[in-house]
């Protein structure tokens, strides 16, 4: 009788395990102002908790996570989860296009799963020009202990946040593009908000490093407008992680990682007992700036050599080297991992496309002031977001559908300046297609998805380009990079029902109308494919009072 009782409770105990909830992790932060000065002038500085870079966050693939943001600042706030693809959750994606802002003196607390995921991802404020201020720091998703990881765990893992930076303040920057003027030139390059130069006193090395060990080093560009070449001087880079996805290993001497971008790369101490630099420098500039931070082995008291290694060569050579580097980019596919993309998607190659959508980049002076544009069409935020106006049914109110059309040649003249919203339907296999017309590079990131990157080329596209499309092991990722007078090609299923923003990710151009949103909704209207309204979503604009729609059922 005994036995039989032990067997029932542990039968009780397996189903209560295989029933019960994924991890919580709970955050609380204070975002305010502070004074910051990384490159040595003061600035109004946006801090979490106080502190800038702002707090990490450090997860497992299919955590919730439970952030309770307080907004202490004297303007509206939101922050989004860059690459974070929240499955049937648009409601939190954090852009002005799903969400009300976080009110000066009000809190909201944001949860989310990292649902099937892992990798290297960041959080930032898309509210006007706030991310030149700060509010920006690291997300890091662990692959659960069940599913190894196809390199062997590392001593130590470490976050670099890299990027561009203005000495103005946010709502200078701001203000200089409401009156029609650019931004103009950054000012340096941060490594981890700081700017250190050659041969400057170190009190506190940046990370500390044992002979013989071996580690991960989490980079992301968290800038504004410059690409940026990062190295470590004396040592390889073995890149094993790009944006939620693990690598071919291949070696580097430096690596290109572009506006938005992520990546990881492995570190082996194999050098002499001493100090290096990590090294950061913009590319594709016409003023290279260039940031150091050391690196030290423990019981070291020999500085860095201040021969720094040399960047990539610049110009059209630069562009070719990168492309290059571009193309040595593999999935690795024997990896095991957590994999949000759908059922069959690692055979992307065989699923036919059904959509082509071609996106070029469009700049234009609109009534005396600049914006930018995407096939002819300048986004502008309505007051109501545009997700809350759709799940009301009011989105007539607010916007018209496929203002922007799938090919820009059918673009009108000149540049209209209104809401962008184009109609996708739900789970079809689509083909985007980035043309950049202009003397500078871009980089173009998608929300709530992740796509196959499968060619990057000089020059303009055309369908019989396809013959050159990687349709084996592209990587999947969220954030391309477009070179100058060239093209990229991405493929992806629109699978994740819900309102998501395509956008540059130069900020001066998103700012300026350099984004569109799509619709993606499911016939079904059941929660199989998308969550209702949270409980306690903010509301705003027309919908602000009116009673919430009929949820919807079913799994």
């Amino acid at each position: 009788m005994g036995s039989k009782m032990i067997c029932v409770a542990l039968l009780l105990c397996l189903s209560l395990g295989v029933m019960a909830e994924d991890p919580y992790l709970f955050f609380e932060w204070h975002v305010s102002y502070g004074t910051i000065a990384p490159l040595g002038v003061p600035k109004q500085g946006i801090l979490i908790n106080g502190q800038f870079p702002g707090p990490l966050i450090n997860c497992t693939s299919n955590n919730n996570i439970v952030v309770n943001v307080y907004n202490e600042l004297d303007e509206p706030l939101i922050l989004s989860w860059t690459g974070v693809q929240q499955r049937k959750n648009s409601w939190q994606d954090g852009t002005p296009g799903t969400m009300c802002p976080i009110m000066p003196g009000t809190n909201y607390t944001y949860k989310f799963q990292v649902k099937d995921q892992i990798g290297t991802y960041y959080y930032f404020p898309t509210t006007g020009m706030q991310r030149a201020a700060g509010g920006i720091g690291m997300l890091k998703v662990h692959s659960r202990e069940l599913i190894p990881v196809p390199f062997d765990w590392p001593a130590d893992e470490y976050s670099v946040l890299l990027g561009d930076w203005y000495n103005k303040g946010h709502k200078q920057l701001k203000a200089f593009l409401d009156s029609g003027r650019s931004i103009g030139r950054p000012d340096g390059v941060l490594i981890n908000g700081k700017s250190g130069k050659v041969g400057d006193k170190v009190e506190q090395p940046l990370f500390t490093m044992e002979a013989g060990k071996t580690y991960r080093y989490r980079v992301c560009n968290v800038g504004l407008r410059n690409s940026i070449n990062f190295r470590l001087q004396g040592h390889t880079l073995k890149l094993v992680e790009m944006e939620g996805s693990h690598t071919v290993q291949n070696v580097y001497d430096s690596l290109d990682i572009h506006v938005g971008q992520c990546m990881s790369v492995l570190v082996t101490a194999n050098q002499a007992p001493k100090d290096y630099y990590l090294v950061a420098s913009s590319r594709f500039a016409r003023r290279p700036d260039v940031a150091v931070a050391v690196v030290r082995y423990t019981n070291s008291n020999t500085p860095a050599s201040p021969m720094l290694p040399s960047p990539p060569p610049e110009n059209s050579a630069g562009i070719a080297w990168s492309i290059n580097q571009f193309r040595s980019f593999r999935w690795n596919l024997t990896a095991s991992a957590a994999r949000p993309n759908p059922q069959g998607s690692y055979h992307y190659g065989k699923i036919n496309i059904t959509r082509t959508i071609k996106i070029a980049n469009t700049r234009s002076v609109v009534n005396g002031k600049l914006r930018f544009g995407i096939n002819g069409v300048s986004h502008v935020d309505p007051a109501t977001p545009l997700k809350l106006s759709e799940y009301f049914g009011l989105a007539e109110k607010e916007f018209k559908y496929d203002l922007v059309k799938d090919d820009p040649a059918t673009a009108g003249s000149g540049l209209v300046v209104a809401p962008s919203v184009m109609n996708a339907t739900f789970r079809n296999f689509v083909e985007i297609i980035f043309e950049n017309h202009e003397k500078t590079i871009q980089t173009w990131h998608l929300d709530g998805y992740s796509f196959f990157a499968v060619a990057i080329e000089p020059g303009r596209w055309s369908p019989d380009k396809r013959k050159n499309y990687n349709l084996v092991d592209g990587v999947s990722r969220h954030n391309i990079q477009v070179y100058p007078n060239s093209w990229a090609a991405v493929m992806t299923t629109l699978d994740n029902a819900g309102m998501w923003n395509l956008r540059s990710e130069m900020w001066e151009r998103t700012y300026l109308g350099q984004q569109m949103y799509f619709s993606v909704l499911s016939p079904a209207r059941s929660l199989r494919d998308e969550y209702n309204i949270p409980e306690a979503q903010q509301l705003c604009g027309i919908v602000k009072g009116l009673p919430k729609p009929a949820l919807y059922s079913g799994v």
